[in-house]
């Protein structure tokens, strides 16, 4: 493995650390669009200072001169935004916009003025734009890891205040916490995390190297400190594998692959993240659709019992088959669940299946006792509310509304209340 190929895979990885860690809070805060902004608001920044650099007889592309440029700009950025926020009655987006698109016309202006006043020695300035990793020297290297090992300590010692500004801006008041103060602190170093990306991938795309690994994190836990450290993780893998796929392919841009990544994280979070996976909500979907579809059954058969006195007779099922479409379907299920025994051509239910329905006709008919009685709904609106409700109720809750009810014995249309299975 060549030396540039490690510096590049270092420099993506610090970025992608830091971007990841930093991006939790714009994220949980919801300023996703910040990052795009500060982004844009750096652009102007480099050109001002490659002018300095120019005028003065400085190396006009120095990385130190040219990343305080970028770093004063985005620091102004931020600072109108939250100022427009604070003192108009315009909205967070609006001002992201504003500043975005001024900031960006400014920078994309002095830039072509630069194409013709600079005499080929800003050649290389557009590479901030979209970036170049390639061109990363040791030097800047350390520089970006001394720059996010700043960063991550700041982080450290503010974390409980940049928790509370997150979610609770307004107990972090009562408490003496001056939110301004590490309102921008926080958005300040968001600011730098952007300036240390802007050679790696650029104005357009730093953006997403902060929300994306965030936003993938956020997918597997509901705790801060976990979603932190896993942003972390994802961003530092990211650019790790972004560079690497860059080095293997020749004339590959590393920005965009890094970025790609990021998203490669990002969808495979979205799709199989335990919690709020698309893959596991359509299977926990699937599971309830069955349940309630046993469950209408068992209800159904055990209606039709109250009248025959026969729990699952060949009549009551008849009936029930009639009725519903999906019974076929139900019955296999309820066999398989072990709520129903074949017998011949005849289904019984079996005493798991007695108890079970009789839990979800009780859970009807309290609950269309508590619409009746404590909301004084009329009769005829009382079914369709509690066709929902019966298969969601737990028995907790139930007794707690029997309890407040006084356990009545039958429901608003006289019908018996289940105590338990009939035998």
């Amino acid at each position: 493995m060549s030396s540039a190929l490690l510096t590049v895979l270092a420099g993506a990885m610090v970025l992608g650390f830091s971007a990841g860690t930093l991006g939790c809070f714009a994220v949980l805060r919801r300023h996703s669009l910040l990052g795009d902004a500060l982004a844009h608001a750096a652009l102007p920044g480099v050109c001002l200072a490659f002018l300095v650099g120019m005028w003065s007889g400085i190396d006009p592309k120095h990385p130190l001169l040219l990343g305080a440029g970028a770093l004063a700009t985005a620091w102004i950025g931020t600072l109108l935004i939250l100022g427009i926020i604070r003192t108009t009655r315009l909205k967070q987006d609006a001002a992201i916009g504003i500043v975005l698109s001024v900031f960006f016309g400014a920078g994309t202006v002095l830039l072509s003025y630069l194409e013709r006043a600079g005499g080929g020695q800003q050649a290389g300035l557009k590479t901030f734009l979209f970036g170049q990793a390639a061109a990363l020297t040791r030097g800047d290297v350390v520089a970006m890891s001394i720059f996010a090992a700043i960063m991550l300590g700041t982080l450290v010692v503010c974390y409980r205040p940049f928790k509370l500004l997150i979610f609770d801006p307004g107990h972090a008041a009562s408490l003496g916490v001056n939110v301004r103060r590490y309102e921008i602190i926080l958005v300040s170093l968001m600011a730098v995390a952007v300036v240390l990306g802007l050679r790696t991938v650029g104005v357009v795309l730093m953006a997403a190297m902060l929300v994306t690994p965030a936003a993938a994190a956020r997918q597997w836990t509901d705790r801060l400190g976990v979603m932190i450290i896993l942003a972390g993780l994802m961003g530092m893998t990211a650019g790790a594998a972004g560079a690497w796929i860059s080095a293997l392919e020749t004339r590959m841009p590393t920005g965009p692959l890094i970025v790609l990544s990021a998203t490669a994280l990002l969808l495979v979070s979205l799709l199989v993240s335990p919690r709020r996976g698309l893959l596991w909500s359509w299977m926990r979907r699937r599971r309830n659709r069955k349940r309630v579809r046993i469950e209408n059954l068992l209800k159904d058969m055990w209606r039709l019992g109250e009248q025959d006195s026969r729990f699952g007779g060949t009549r009551a099922l008849s009936d029930v088959m009639a009725v519903r479409a999906a019974s076929q379907r139900a019955v296999g299920d309820a066999e398989s669940a072990g709520f129903m025994r074949r017998h011949g051509t005849q289904l019984t239910l079996t005493p798991k299946g007695l108890a079970r329905a009789a839990r979800v006709v009780r859970n009807h008919r309290i609950w269309e006792s508590y619409l009746s009685h404590r909301l004084d709904l009329a009769d005829d609106h009382l079914h369709r509310d509690a066709e929902d409700m019966e298969h969601v109720l737990d028995d907790e809750v139930i007794e707690q509304i029997d309890d407040a009810l006084g356990h009545p014995a039958n429901d608003p249309h006289g019908r018996p209340i289940p105590r338990g299975a009939p035998v």
